[in-house]
Order: C-alpha cells, then sequence, then structure tokens
C-alpha cells in the first residue's frame, strides 16, 4: 500500500484553504499513512481541533505547554516522531517567522527543533506572493533546506486570479508518493557517495606550500546535502574547517597523494562528486628543513603533475562509481573549457563556477554554477548560497542515478 507506516505530521496555518488538510488526511489514510496534527491558533479559525481527532484517530496538538502530554516534550517528541512534516497552508506570515527562527508556540517550536524534512505548502494572494518580502523569504527559508510544493497558478477565495492558490491535496500526496519512493529505494540499495572537498597542499619544505583559495563550503554543502536524501556519504577533505552532521564519515587529509589514497580506500560507491580543488603541481623534492633565501635561485623549484583524481575515478573500470561528477575551477571561457574537460575526463557531469569573482566561488558563501552532463546538455545555476546550490546538485545526482537502466 501507498505510504503504508509513514509517519507525517501535518502543521495546520491560518488560511482557508486549511479545510483542504481535512482531504490530505483521508487520502493519507486511506493509503496507510500515521497521521498527527498540529493546529495552529489562526488555523483553529478555519478547522476544528474535532474534525482531525475524527479523522486522524489521534490527539490534535495545539498548546507547547500540555499538562498531560509535556512529560513528553511535545515539541522535541513529535519532531523526531515523524518521517516529514508538511505545513499547509502555509501563510506569508508564517514563512516570514521561520525565516528569524521564531518559537513563539508549539508549530514554530516544533520545526525549529527537526531534524526532519520539512514541506511548506504556500497559499496567500497573488499580490502576498509576489511582494519582494515574501520572495526574499522564499529564497531563504530554500537556502534552509525548507521543501517547497506550489503555489499553483488559480482562482483565489478573494476572487483574483494568479499565482498564489494553495496545491491541491491530490498534487501534495503524488509529491510525498515520489519523495518516500526515493527515500525507500535509497534505502534498500543502501546508497553510497563519496566526496572530494577543499584545497590540497604541496609542501615545498616544512613550512611552505603550493595551495590555493578553496574553503571547501561547496563540497561539504553537497555532501550534506546528500546525506539528506539517505545516501551514506563519505567526504575526504583537504585543509578546511567546515563541520558536518555524525552520520557523515569525513577523512582529513592534506596532499594531492593523501586524496587519492583515501578516495581509493574509499571505494567502491555509487556516487562520486569531486568538488576538491586538488593542486595540478607538486615539487619533485621537497626539502626536509626551511629553504633560506640565499639558497633560491630564479626558476629552481621543479615541479611535476598530481595524479588526477576524477579522471582516475571516471575511467576506473574494476570499481566505477556509476555517476561520477566533477568542477571546473576557471577563470575564462567556463562552458568551453568544461566541455572539453567532460570530454577528456570522460565523466557524467562537470559543475563549472567562475573563481575570478570575489563574490562567488572561492571563500565566499554564494556560487553560481554551468552544469554540463555527458551529452553536452547544458544547465545555468544563477547565483545563490552554496546550500541552495547543493541541494539541487544532489536531487539531480541521484535522480539520474535512479534512472540508470542498469541500476534498477
Amino acid at each position: 500500500m501507498e505510504l503504508k507506516n509513514k509517519k507525517i505530521l501535518i502543521i495546520i496555518g491560518g488560511g482557508i484553504a486549511a479545510y483542504k488538510s481535512l482531504d490530505l488526511i483521508r487520502l493519507l489514510k486511506k493509503n496507510g499513512s500515521e497521521i498527527k496534527t498540529i493546529l495552529t491558533k489562526s488555523g483553529k479559525e478555519f478547522v476544528t481541533p474535532l474534525s482531525l481527532t475524527t479523522l486522524t484517530r489521534s490527539k490534535t496538538y495545539e498548546n507547547i505547554f500540555d499538562q498531560d502530554a509535556e512529560a513528553e516534550i511535545d515539541h522535541i517528541a513529535l519532531s523526531r516522531w515523524a518521517d516529514i512534516i508538511i505545513v499547509m497552508p502555509t501563510t506569508a506570515n508564517f514563512m516570514s517567522k521561520l525565516t528569524i527562527g521564531k518559537a513563539e508556540d508549539l508549530a514554530t517550536t516544533v520545526l525549529l527543533a527537526s531534524d526532519k524534512n520539512v514541506l511548506l505548502v504556500p497559499a496567500m494572494n497573488v499580490r502576498m506572493w509576489l511582494h519582494k518580502a515574501t520572495q526574499a523569504n522564499l529564497k531563504v527559508l530554500q537556502d534552509f533546506g525548507y521543501l517547497f510544493i506550489g503555489p499553483e497558478k488559480g482562482e483565489m477565495a478573494c476572487g483574483e486570479f494568479g499565482e498564489g492558490k494553495m496545491s491541491s491535496p491530490r498534487q501534495i500526496f503524488s509529491y510525498l508518493k515520489n519523495y518516500f519512493d526515493k527515500k525507500d529505494i535509497v534505502k534498500k540499495k543502501n546508497l553510497k557517495a563519496l566526496v572530494t572537498t577543499g584545497p590540497t597542499r604541496e609542501y615545498l619544505d616544512p613550512v611552505r606550500y603550493i595551495s590555493n583559495e578553496s574553503s571547501g563550503k561547496q563540497g561539504y554543502e553537497i555532501a550534506v546535502a546528500l546525506n539528506k536524501l539517505g545516501i551514506k556519504t563519505t567526504v575526504i577533505a583537504g585543509p578546511s574547517n567546515y563541520k558536518t552532521p555524525k552520520d557523515i564519515k569525513v577523512k582529513k587529509v592534506t596532499s594531492a597523494d593523501e586524496m587519492m589514497l583515501n578516495v581509493k580506500e574509499s571505494l567502491p560507491v555509487d556516487l562520486a562528486v569531486c568538488a576538491a580543488a586538488v593542486a595540478d603541481f607538486k615539487p619533485i623534492l621537497k626539502k626536509n628543513k626551511k629553504i633560506k633565501k640565499d639558497e633560491i635561485e630564479s626558476n629552481s623549484i621543479m615541479l611535476k603533475k598530481n595524479n588526477d583524481i576524477l579522471e582516475f575515478l571516471s575511467k576506473n573500470n574494476k570499481s566505477r562509481p556509476r555517476i561520477v561528477a566533477g568542477f571546473a575551477a576557471e577563470t575564462d571561457n567556463l562552458t568551453k573549457n568544461s566541455l572539453s574537460k567532460i570530454k577528456n575526463k570522460h565523466c557524467d557531469f562537470i559543475f563549472a563556477n567562475d573563481v575570478s569573482k570575489k563574490n562567488i566561488g572561492f571563500n565566499s558563501d554564494y556560487n553560481k554554477v554551468t552544469m554540463i552532463d555527458k551529452k553536452g546538455n547544458i544547465k545555468h545555476f544563477p547565483k545563490n548560497k552554496k546550500s541552495f546550490i547543493a541541494n539541487k546538485i544532489a536531487q539531480i545526482l541521484l535522480d539520474r542515478l535512479l534512472d540508470d537502466r542498469n541500476f534498477n
């Protein structure tokens, strides 16, 4: 049975579309889901606790402090119980509260305390939805990792027509089915991913090295996004300071040779993302002692190429990941150079970014990426937070992996 035994927490917000939550509950219960509900103060103006309790056959939660249940610490217990949390309708006011991390009632406190995915279902007047403040809040919430469905175009309760109509219970049901189908496949297949990130350091002597400006943030964000999709993820990280969830395995390395060794030891995996800015060159000889100024002559440092990790993974016939993606840090001719790179490396995707600009790429929270696949298809990701871009990349890679005819 579809969605059988899935635990779904529904938060009912204050809007005329709140009544549609009853139809969604009927659909979900018919398909075997376990449902709990939180009814906000404004939501109570449109839906009654008795209606929700009757349909869910479970208590309707309203207050943050409940004498009959506070021993369970509701805001923690509910957030941990759920497989996913839905907010419907999500009003402009509710979106605004979430952007600043409000915890003023049970609903907002549960969301702030949650470690699960949250699906927001917006519903509001078209002018409210298109207002710059709402659109700015949308970007912030997407960056936080909130999922969205809708709003749709249509006639609204106020009589106006446009974008702002809440997605129907059937649309939400289909979204949930697709969401859990992917989760179940990932879990059943025990999917594993490998992400390289950060710079490498190639030491000339004990104190000097060749490196670059990579902070490692984009790779770390991709690892977090893959992990949220249920994929067991290992990160091989050059010198960087980002923290990851405890269930992500992190291997710290310094040089390109160390990164290559750890990559080999981490195989086999289903998916590999080479986001590290690996130094292309290393000194032929590393001095054991600090090189003095008077020992240096012009052009006296001899270099040789480092091993190419992306190429190794792409051409590894014995244990090649099903999907191999690489990053291209470019300063000019971004698309041309990236098309050449994907052809020469034999990988499945290249994500190219312009590192000549200070407001994106290296040492920035933002990025602007061009995606190229092995068929030559090109997709542009406009400037956005690296976490937002990571979520998009992770979803594309998972979809391609699951679409692999030889995989399912």
